[in-house]
């Protein structure tokens, strides 16, 4: 609790200071994009105050635990080659997407090697199949980015990224404190703690945003983290992980088949339709009104993310349950695709459920 409180207080403060003290160039004055929810410039360096809070946080930690030291250090030092691609493109908009999502399997693969943070087993119901290196390296590259990635697209809308990584991190917590893995439990706590700091001033207001550099961090510390939660104890299911990073991964999955097969356009280009961009045009909109002045928008923009929180927490909280039960994992990640699938059919057909909408007007 008290590296979760630290890492709070940092976070909190440096977000503050960051916010008085922001640059031009820190800020996000692109109001216009297709992606963009927001009437007014905002810092959008927010990651780099989480960035911080965790370095000072494990410095802290390995004050008290020296054993740790060493880990958290290479830790820290694998996710800066994905957070500082992050942060250069927030500050010069010149980096692309394709190099950020290269550094960030850079980053993986040192990990790999200086963390041992691979995928090397995956569970079924009456076996484990271990994976060769030729197998293991490919895939555990892909997959950290891939999470790293997923959590920088569903950076939409205040708290949404923040919330959801934060909810992933504590679930990462509770199991590492089951299974005794000292080092996971404080990562993640510490991690869990610097989004919470960031989200006071995110959260409701919007006075400042992730951007690439935080949302990558965050998605690339919880994709370490729970890799090397589930080969460092083979009691943790790799379904846990999977239902774990259930949400941020398949609306990525989903966005590409959309986008390749529906429209016939490049998977890479970005479009306002993802589900928490139809969540708050075609159900929050009609629930708070369509004024286009500065709080109402700031309105609509808080009251989409709790959507998706709560969508996320349908993954997170059976994979927090059962994350030792296989079969049970593999049920809820099944049932996890078949809800968005419908969610997302039924909104986009016009057909959102009424329970769906806050206030009482009909469609």
């Amino acid at each position: 609790m008290s590296t979760f409180l630290i890492a709070f207080i940092i976070s909190a403060l440096l977000s503050l200071f960051i916010i008085r003290y922001a640059t031009t160039h820190s800020l996000d004055h692109d109001l216009k994009g297709v992606q963009k929810f927001h009437a007014r410039a905002v810092p959008r360096v927010g990651g780099v105050a989480i960035f911080m809070s965790v370095i000072a946080t494990s410095a802290i930690a390995t004050y008290r635990s020296p054993g740790q030291g060493y880990s958290l250090l290479i830790l820290i030092l694998c996710s800066s080659i994905a957070f500082f691609g992050g942060v250069i493109e927030d500050l010069t908009k010149r980096v692309s997407a394709k190099r950020r999502l290269l550094l960030t399997m850079l980053a993986a693969g040192a990990g790999y090697w200086l963390l041992d943070a691979r995928i090397q087993r995956v569970d079924f119901v009456v076996t484990n199949f271990v994976l060769l290196t030729w197998v293991a390296l490919p895939l555990t590259v892909v997959a950290v980015a891939g999470v790293a990635n997923a959590v920088n697209i569903i950076d939409g809308f205040n708290g949404l990224a923040a919330v959801v990584t934060m909810f992933m991190l504590l679930s990462l917590a509770y199991v590492a404190l089951q299974v005794n893995d000292t080092f996971v439990l404080v990562a993640a706590v510490a991690v869990a703690g610097a989004a919470a700091g960031f989200l006071v001033w995110n959260y409701p207001a919007g006075l400042i945003f992730l951007g690439d550099g935080g949302a990558y961090f965050l998605g690339f510390m919880l994709a370490e983290l729970t890799v090397l939660l589930v080969m460092r104890n083979p009691s943790v299911s790799s379904w846990y992980a999977l239902l774990l990073v259930i949400y941020p991964v398949f609306e990525t999955l989903f966005s590409v088949y959309r986008r390749l097969f529906v429209r016939g356009r490049s998977p890479g280009m970005p479009d306002g339709i993802h589900l928490h961009s139809l969540i708050f045009r075609r159900i929050v909109v009609w629930a708070a009104g369509r004024s286009d002045d500065v709080r109402a928008l700031n309105l609509r923009n808080s009251m989409t993310s709790p959507y998706l929180w709560l969508l996320s927490l349908l993954a997170v909280i059976p994979a927090s349950l059962f994350w030792w039960h296989t079969p049970t994992l593999m049920g809820f990640c099944l049932l996890f695709v078949v809800t968005y699938v419908w969610l997302y059919v039924r909104i986009v057909r016009f057909r959102s459920p009424r329970w769906l909408f806050i206030r009482g007007r009909k469609r």
